[in-house]
């Protein structure tokens, strides 16, 4: 990609993504920032885990703010690349990130004591919050609407109109984010026993990538393309639009599997070291870990 489409793809880039990512990344870096005077550096943030998270922003602002994001207007198979980093790539760098630590440190003192108080203060909350955040963040519960999210965004008239429409294209990719952030977080950070959770988490991303693979699948043995609207712009890339299609649902079905394979291959080891023991949740733990 020539440094003219790079500087092409910011110039039009929608002003309000590139303050989100930027008042993300920079609000992240306060709160490092903040943890590590307080604890040194490496200490409630890790090093790793702040470049996990300086990763998951770089690759966002790859499939919103560079030139792929030009070419998914007009090939599916761009956009179906767009689709996959914002649901299988993103997603788990932002959540091994530890941003949750960060942001909270990002919070002005007194009002992150406030909340430690109070939290400590109210015993019936407490566990009130971490039953619900268990139940919430349960792989089984965000699976569903991740899985909803996939396949009616590749509906052929919700996808083609998405396309023609600004806002319900920013919907879509929200969605994307929105539904897979939760998952990932479900099973890269799973509450309750240690081994039931790998367990769930596996499965899972499993059953993710059986879903996301049968959508290939059907995208690649199609007689006839789903998505006309794109042919014009596959045909100015040598492509049909049927090529373009499958060429899209060959990315969805091996790439996007082998992501999902590699993190359930991840979980299956801790799986196998983790011990019976119950890691209780704790949600606002991070708010007062280091003072």
């Amino acid at each position: 990609m020539s440094g003219h489409a790079w500087w092409t793809a910011l110039r039009d880039a929608e002003p309000s993504i590139v303050i989100s990512l930027a008042a993300v990344a920079a609000l992240y870096a306060l709160g490092v920032r903040a943890v590590w005077r307080r604890a040194g550096r490496g200490h409630g943030v890790s090093v790793r885990q702040a470049s996990l998270f300086a990763a998951g922003i770089a690759s966002l602002a790859l499939a919103l703010l560079s030139p792929l994001d030009t070419m998914a207007d007009v090939l599916f198979s761009a956009h179906m690349v767009q689709h996959m980093v914002l649901i299988g790539i993103a997603p788990p760098l932002l959540v091994l990130g530890q941003p949750m630590v960060a942001f909270s440190w990002a919070m002005p003192r007194a009002a992150r004591m406030a909340v430690h108080r109070w939290w400590q203060g109210a015993p019936v909350a407490r566990g009130a919050a971490s039953a619900s955040a268990a139940a919430l963040l349960s792989p089984w519960t965000v699976w569903i609407p991740h899985a909803i999210a996939i396949w009616a965004w590749h509906a052929p008239s919700l996808y083609q109109r998405a396309l023609e429409n600004d806002m319900l294209h920013a919907l879509e990719h929200l969605c994307f984010i929105g539904t897979a952030l939760p998952l990932w977080s479900a099973v890269l950070k799973p509450h309750g026993a240690r081994r039931e959770g790998y367990a769930a988490g596996i499965l899972v991303l499993l059953a993710t990538a059986m879903h996301t693979g049968a959508l290939g699948a059907l995208l690649v043995f199609a007689r006839a393309p789903w998505y006309p609207a794109q042919a014009v712009g596959a045909a100015a890339w040598g492509l049909t639009a049927l090529e373009d299609q499958q060429l899209a649902g060959l990315i969805m079905w091996i790439p996007g599997g082998f992501i999902y394979l590699i993190a359930s291959s991840a979980l299956f080891l801790g799986w196998i070291g983790a011990g019976g023991r119950r890691r209780v949740p704790r949600p606002a733990a991070y708010l007062y870990t280091v003072r």
